[in-house]
């Protein structure tokens, strides 16, 4: 299917690995000119991507990245993915996660992707553009394991609707993807879900891995291209009547309606 997207801009944040890289990689590979950023420069990236530094953990981050990101991309912002987030999980339990802990959660689960949209917005509301924010399952499965992720995660699905109500009658549509588990080292990895969960409970990081998607119908990782061709179909006109929504990739994981 030709998603139509070429010759459009966007800006990908957290896009140095995982799933932010597979998205900048589909959307370069569909003719569309990619800023794509994180807070360090990987060692490899999408060859067409223009890469740029950004620490969105900052107040002041977020608005710096927009306008670079649009001097690079000859004054114009199509499509803003808001990627970037991270994990911790919380093994000692509730007590043990303290207020700065919170506020770092929130701050790039959340927060980031505030400052990222009200900076690009105005550039999005001049071309009638698509945010799409990656979210996850945890918003809808709170786990007392990554409770802090967790509630950030909700909090971003809870903005995106409102936000898409504001702009729709101006033509920009919001939506939100969730993942469930999706193989990349942010799971899998060194120093990752599977390998601190496991240090803590005394498992191997395979057998915390096969214990993650064991509930799920599909039985498996979401792999991140699959993600990314969400992101791809909800940023392009075929998807010109969906705003609003959050639409889970999880393998069936969710059991409810």
């Amino acid at each position: 299917m030709n998603l139509g997207l070429e010759g459009r801009t966007a800006l990908v944040t957290g896009a140095s690995r995982g799933i932010g890289l597979a998205i900048a990689e589909a959307l370069t590979a569909s003719g569309v000119r990619v800023v794509a950023a994180a807070r360090t420069k990987p060692a490899a990236s999408s060859p067409s991507a223009d890469f740029v530094v950004a620490d969105l953990g900052t107040p002041g981050g977020p608005a710096a990245l927009v306008e670079a990101a649009v001097a690079r991309l000859g004054g114009r912002l199509d499509i803003l993915v808001n990627n970037v987030g991270g994990v911790h999980p919380r093994t000692g339990g509730f007590l043990t996660v303290t207020d700065d802990e919170w506020l770092e959660t929130l701050t790039i689960n959340f927060l980031a992707a505030v400052r990222t949209t009200r900076a690009a917005l105005p550039y999005l509301l001049d071309r009638r553009g698509a945010v799409v924010t990656v979210g996850s399952v945890n918003a809808s499965l709170p786990d007392p394991l990554v409770i802090d992720y967790s509630a950030a995660k909700a909090a971003l699905v809870n903005f995106g609707k409102a936000l898409s109500k504001e702009v729709g009658p101006r033509g920009v549509r919001v939506n939100t993807v969730s993942p469930g588990p999706v193989g990349t080292d942010l799971w899998l990895g060194a120093g990752g879900v599977a390998e601190t969960v496991g240090a803590a409970g005394g498992l191997a990081p395979d057998e915390v891995a096969r214990n993650a998607v064991a509930g799920t119908a599909t039985g498996r990782f979401t792999r991140p291209e699959e993600v990314a061709d969400l992101v791809l179909f909800l940023a392009s006109d075929r998807a010109a009547n969906v705003t609003g929504t959050d639409i889970l990739i999880d393998g069936g994981l969710t059991t409810s309606l």
